[in-house]
């Protein structure tokens, strides 16, 4: 079961690192240009975290896969919510960095908030641990959350198309 557990781990890494891969050389040049609030974190903060909550997410899903018995009935609310705000996850960098939406970035990681919460309920009376393993993403996400409405609200973005 070892090997079940390291693959579960180890997927949410998957997209992000993809995400990371594909953007990284926006983060010196067009992020850097933007208006930021004063108390966010500062850039190396977010792959120490980011590697954190996705080995802690996977390792949770690991654990309510488990405790479901594998991929059946019982398990798609739970682990149907999990791939979906992950999927939601993964999608972030890439609109917000490389595609430079803001409005459409903030738009996704309130939907992906709400597939949180549902993920969060849906698993406490499956296992307990996995729920808590969950927190932590849980509270760094109101803070990417935040900060990705500020910067929204902050950097108005230009209307293409549109004459003056």
């Amino acid at each position: 079961m070892w090997a079940h557990a390291l693959g579960f781990s180890a997927l949410p890494h998957l997209g992000g690192f993809l995400g990371w891969f594909l953007t990284r050389k926006e983060v010196p040049t067009w992020f850097e240009s933007l208006k930021k609030p004063s108390w966010r974190p500062p850039n190396k903060m977010f792959p120490i975290a980011w590697t954190t909550l996705y080995t802690g997410m996977g390792y949770a899903s690991y654990l309510v896969w488990n405790d479901l018995g594998g991929f059946n009935s019982k398990a798609i609310i739970p682990l149907g919510l999990y791939g979906a705000q992950l999927a939601l996850n993964w999608a972030w960098t890439p609109i917000f960095f490389g595609a430079h939406k803001l409005k459409l970035a903030l738009v996704d990681i309130l939907c992906l908030y709400g597939l949180l919460l549902g993920t969060i309920y849906s698993w406490y009376p499956i296992n307990k641990m996995a729920t808590g393993l969950m927190l932590p993403y849980l509270a760094w996400l109101t803070l990417a959350s935040s900060l990705t409405f500020c910067i929204w609200r902050d950097n108005p973005e230009e209307e293409k198309g549109k004459s003056d």
